[in-house]
């Protein structure tokens, strides 16, 4: 996966609670056999609505999220983190978010940031009011800011995890970094365990 760089843009304001990942990727949507492509199809249902917040030009390829608590709940399904990738998000801000949901989207370089119900609060009204107003997502210093400078809240992130996004390691990444003691261990192999490919009379 890409290394985690600075965001800076538009954040869409998702001013709602305990968004399950059905909501997120309807489940007619989950035959594709690649990661990509889910996003077109993200929050499908809701889309109908023409007054849903992704229906708004403003925030059309916009890539930080601020929205309610508890997002992600519900099935453990990866397809919602690779659709709201796909959408172009590289960050969601909420109050809380579901555990198997966070570890998904870390797994995938989509950073979920937790700031208190007042913050998340600021943020939704302020993209509401002015959505050509920017965030910027600092993963460095841990911290969010408005683009003017103004507003700046610092967050918590799991080390490991930050470690990871920051040089885009994924589980695969992670398993390179001992490619060599990989690659010896197979050359000594045959040296230290049993063959299983003997006939045994």
């Amino acid at each position: 996966m890409e290394k985690f760089r600075p965001v800076m843009g538009r954040a869409i304001p998702m001013n709602r609670a305990d968004v399950d990942t059905d909501q997120i990727i309807s489940k007619e949507f989950l035959k594709r056999i690649e990661r990509k492509g889910f996003g077109p199809f993200a929050f499908d249902e809701w889309k109908k609505d023409a007054d849903f917040v992704l229906n708004i030009p403003s925030f059309k390829g916009a890539p930080v999220m601020v929205t309610g608590p508890n997002f992600g709940c519900g099935s453990s399904r990866e397809h919602a983190p690779w659709a709201l990738e796909d959408m172009g998000l590289k960050a969601i801000i909420a109050p809380s978010f579901a555990d198997i949901f966070r570890n998904n989207c870390a797994k995938i370089g989509l950073l979920t940031i937790q700031l208190s119900q007042d913050d998340c609060d600021y943020l939704i009204a302020r993209s509401e009011e002015l959505p050509t107003s920017e965030l910027v997502v600092d993963l460095e210093s841990q911290t969010v800011s408005t683009a003017d400078g103004g507003w700046t809240r610092r967050f918590d992130v799991d080390p490991f995890v930050k470690h990871c996004l920051l040089n885009g390691l994924d589980d695969i990444g992670l398993t390179m970094l001992n490619a060599d003691k990989i690659g010896a261990f197979e050359q000594k192999r045959r040296e230290i365990l049993p063959s299983t490919g003997a006939l045994v009379s």
